[in-house]
């Protein structure tokens, strides 16, 4: 069996250039690419380079707990390199072909523990820094794991909307977009035994794809309708293309609630000496945009859905 062919080109790193954030495009990208070059170059697995980003992020969680800008700036610096590592995790994966679900949720795991990390130092600075989190403890550690709950659905349909996008711009092989249903079927089949870890990992990934499609109903029933009218899994390009001028301008909602714009807030927080500003953040702004972009998705998903039920998408 031959290799799969790999490329070090640094267009053929990217998603795609409609899913890519502009920050992303001019700072990230480049450097991730970079990573991924010499990764590639000395023989580092994109999972090697996760694994990284996930202890460079945890580090940075800790230079924030401190109330002091030079070790906060440290911090924030660690941040920037974890997210280039990141970046260059999933570039080096597209460079030589070696995508693999463990990666995809190591992927998801590294930025989990960052801001995990994060808001633990947000929680504990504040109990010592500020007088009234000092006499109600309670309250910062409530906000945080308000925040927590709702920065965990904001990055997971963000996600799952960019995969739904690509799945129709670049077809199977270009997204990562996956179906509850299959992988419970391969979860029934997979023995624990043996398989103590893969299962697990399995179980989890399972539960997570589960959530996004029950936030997403709509697009469950446009998934359905194209299952029935197109078996062959063959959807016609004008439906595509169609999908694809509807779904773009929805992009920049799903970038917004990606990393670049959250640590910019995180960020400004830090350096007005005022952490937990980056809670009031995520539970106002964040949250509007998460509920705007379902609420325009699952519009668009119906009015396709329609568009098939009316038949004007099938083959002559």
């Amino acid at each position: 069996m031959s290799e799969p062919k790999t490329s070090t080109s640094y267009r053929d790193s990217l998603k795609s250039l409609d899913t890519e954030e502009g920050i992303d495009l001019a700072f990230y990208r480049p450097i991730g690419y970079m990573w991924a070059r010499l990764a590639k170059w000395v023989g580092v697995t994109p999972n090697a380079i996760t694994i990284a980003s996930i202890f460079l992020g945890i580090g940075a969680g800790v230079m924030m707990y401190f109330n002091s800008y030079w070790m906060n700036i440290v911090g924030m610096l660690l941040l920037v390199w974890a997210n280039s590592f990141d970046s260059a995790d999933g570039q080096l994966a597209r460079m030589t072909h070696s995508y693999s679900r463990l990666g995809r949720i190591l992927d998801g795991l590294s930025g989990d523990l960052w801001f995990l990390t994060i808001y633990i130092a947000i929680c504990l600075r504040e109990n010592v820094t500020s007088s009234f989190f000092m006499s109600h403890h309670w309250v910062i550690w409530t906000v945080a794991v308000v925040t927590g709950i709702c920065h965990a659905k904001q990055a997971a349909m963000a996600d799952y909307y960019r995969q739904f996008h690509l799945y129709f711009l670049k077809g199977e092989e270009g997204s990562e977009l996956e179906n509850a249903f299959s992988l419970r079927r391969k979860l029934a089949a997979m023995p624990w035994k043996g398989n103590f870890w893969k299962k697990l990992s399995l179980t989890v990934y399972t539960s997570y794809t589960a959530q996004q499609e029950a936030t997403s109903p709509a697009m469950q029933r446009l998934r359905a309708e194209l299952a029935v009218r197109f078996p062959d899994g063959v959807v016609p390009q004008r439906f595509r293309d169609d999908f694809r001028s509807m779904s773009l301008p929805l992009m920049k909602y799903t970038n917004i609630l990606s990393f670049n714009w959250r640590t910019i807030a995180l960020f400004t927080a830090l350096l007005v000496r005022m952490p937990w500003l980056y809670f009031v953040f995520e539970l106002t702004v964040l949250n509007a945009l998460l509920v705007m972009m379902v609420v325009r998705h699952e519009k668009l998903c119906s009015v396709l859905t329609k568009r098939l039920q009316n038949g004007d998408y099938d083959r002559d």
